[in-house]
């Protein structure tokens, strides 16, 4: 690998498209943020006919559209456009009583915002990253089960992982009473055998910050607001949401699990300390899925762009089309491998770890002498 090499080129094309960034992207990100109303609208306008896929899936859309948005205006990548409004920058967008209105989800949005954008973003496939699918999964992989058992227990986990997973692993990056964020030697990591121990304060915390204002609203408020249509309409109203529910934490697992967990990526022993090992890690730990198209991206959530999203997370949506492909001719110039394929094909890697059919590679230490020689990559 030509690392000094890949990382002068990477430095150059950031610095060219912090200067492409401009109002074409703000009109990209309202028009993205038009999508998902749309979809909500469409949700609650036939939410309460009868219990429907169709109507779920647009009340998912909806609500996957403003993680969607949330993910990359809490990035900061929005806040280099000239003239934006303040409420589209991350010093404003979800913060305070604007979650409710910008990012209403199980997450709390100021611990996800540590708990990704820093901890696992600048700690990817390290031992502190708080997203290495493969160490939650050990036990799992560990346990002499049919692969068939093993799979109902990842389809399981895939219909409510914000629910038992997201929600109490972001938020367990913060103090529960302070709310300060915390050094990665202080957390300890809730799981779903001690989600009801209330005893913790950190589940204390969980149920009142996550839980309780998420299910009463959703689950309880939104299907009473349709009694005046009837009982069996608020009901329905219930029903659907609840597989809206199931809709977007698969649609969100399918799309946000495979990026860092297969057997052709790397965890990491060792924290990069220098530019250029941060460049050649963030590409060795991630992939991408097929690219192109707005359909594509935005029912990828502009993740299908991973590599290129780790490179530069304070990015704009729109911008990440436009240089993926210099990236990875840039991989390929340099040495580094480039991993792309569809999103399903990615998928079944993640569940081959998932189950233990095959495990990530792993790098002790970072092959510094390659910088003045040559190695193969998959050394």
């Amino acid at each position: 690998m030509n690392v000094a090499g890949f990382c002068a080129d990477i430095e150059r094309l950031k610095a060219d498209t912090y200067r492409q960034i401009g109002p074409a992207d703000f009109a990209h990100l309202r028009r993205i943020e038009t999508y998902g109303k749309l979809a909500t609208l469409l949700g609650y306008s036939t939410a309460w006919i009868f219990p429907n896929p169709l109507t779920a899936f647009a009340l998912s859309l909806g609500q996957m559209t403003r993680w969607l948005l949330a993910h990359h205006i809490t990035h900061r990548g929005y806040d280099r456009v000239p003239g934006i409004p303040a409420r589209y920058t991350s010093k404003a967008f979800a913060r305070g009583w604007r979650r409710f209105v910008d990012w209403f989800d199980w997450l709390l949005p100021a611990a996800w915002d540590h708990e990704h954008n820093f901890l696992h973003h600048y700690h990817t496939g390290e031992d502190t990253d708080p997203d290495v699918a493969e160490r939650h999964m050990e036990s799992l992989r560990a346990i002499h089960l049919p692969n068939w058992m093993k799979l109902f227990a990842i389809a399981v986990l895939a219909c409510t992982w914000k629910i038992i997973y997201y929600a109490p692993n972001s938020l367990c990056v913060l103090d529960p009473d302070s709310r300060k964020r915390l050094q990665h030697e202080n957390i300890t990591y809730l799981t779903v055998w001690n989600l009801v121990d209330f005893r913790r304060r950190s589940v204390r915390r969980l149920w009142l910050s996550c839980y309780l204002p998420y299910g009463i609203v959703h689950f309880g408020l939104v299907p009473l607001a349709f009694l005046p249509l009837g009982t069996t309409a608020a009901w329905y109203v219930l029903f659907n949401k609840l597989l809206a529910e199931a809709f977007t934490n698969i649609h969100s697992f399918l799309v946000i699990a495979p990026n860092h967990t297969a057997d052709d990526l790397y965890r990491f022993s060792f924290h990069y300390d220098r530019k250029e090992e941060f460049y050649v890690t963030q590409v060795m730990g991630s992939a991408n899925y097929h690219c192109g198209g707005e359909f594509t991206d935005y029912m990828s959530c502009w993740l299908n762009y991973q590599i290129e999203h780790h490179l530069f997370p304070d990015l704009p949506m729109r911008q990440y089309s436009r240089i993926q492909p210099e990236v990875k001719a840039l991989c390929e110039k340099h040495g580094i491998p480039y991993r792309q394929e569809s999103v399903f094909r990615r998928f079944g890697r993640l569940l081959d770890v998932a189950v233990g059919k095959t495990s990530m590679r792993q790098l002790e230490a970072f092959p510094r002498p390659a910088m003045a020689g040559e190695v193969s990559p998959g050394n």
